[in-house]
């Protein structure tokens, strides 16, 4: 029986789910070659072998137009990009017309890309208690957020595991600054998508666990809890970008 298990020891966001997905697959080149084939607007898939406390893995680079950016660049600049135009205020429906007019990818992988930001949709309305489709995705609305989730739904659906079991997730502590201020580290929409799940906190200051990657896990998770009784056959360090001393 093929099982994945996942250990959130630090979190989880969309860049280290993806890297550590593709960690796992014997040819990492040519799932990348995939993904840049999926039409993507604007978007090139580049995957990095990199290093964090001696241990080696892989980081998904998701450049947009040229730049890099990642979830917690929005904070900052969450209104426009680098040219001035808006882009990352999108709607549910801004995501389907997305889903549906630019990825080439079979009707499986595109129902788990809309399931999960069904599930972050309807995190915000709780928080924020606006209607699901009155609601606007800040930086989890941008290219490179749904460039992410792609990667991961594809992955997924290639390694085809029969079960997916996740540990207790790390969400980190103290406060994160988004588009609406500053707030509590469990943010309220990761709080609210990961209700039912077990999570701690600790000691590390800092977002560990994002919106994005909080509800991939919710999706795909047929299970949490410890690392059941298996025989190891592949092992994927997916690498975040930030450093921390553990």
């Amino acid at each position: 029986m093929k099982r994945i298990f996942i250990d959130c020891g630090m979190g989880a966001a969309g860049d280290m789910l993806s890297g550590a997905l593709i960690d796992l697959f014997e040819d990492r080149d040519q799932i990348i070659e995939e993904l840049n084939s999926l039409g993507i607007p604007d978007v090139v898939f580049r995957a990095e072998t990199t290093e964090k406390c001696g241990i080696r893995g892989t980081h998904l680079h998701v450049e947009v137009n040229g730049t890099e950016e990642d979830e917690h660049m929005h904070e900052h600049h969450h209104d426009h990009d680098h040219d001035g135009h808006m882009h990352s205020h999108r709607s549910l429906h801004g995501i389907e017309h997305i889903i549906e007019d630019h990825l080439t990818v079979n009707s499986r992988v595109k129902e788990h890309v809309r399931a999960v930001y069904q599930i972050i949709a309807e995190a915000e309305s709780s928080v924020h208690g606006v209607p699901v489709e009155e609601i606007h995705f800040h930086e989890v609305g941008t290219m490179d957020a749904v460039a992410d989730i792609t990667a991961v739904c594809l992955a997924f659906s290639e390694l085809a595991p029969e079960k997916v079991i996740v540990s207790p997730i790390h969400v980190g502590s103290g406060t994160v600054r988004c588009a609406h201020g500053i707030l509590p580290v469990p943010a309220p929409a990761t709080a609210n998508i990961l209700r039912d799940v077990p999570i701690y906190s600790g000691t590390i200051r800092g977002e560990l666990c994002t919106p994005t990657g909080a509800a991939l896990l919710k999706h795909f998770a047929d299970a949490f809890g410890a690392m059941p009784p298996m025989k190891t056959d592949r092992i994927g360090y997916g690498m975040g970008k930030k450093d921390f001393p553990q």
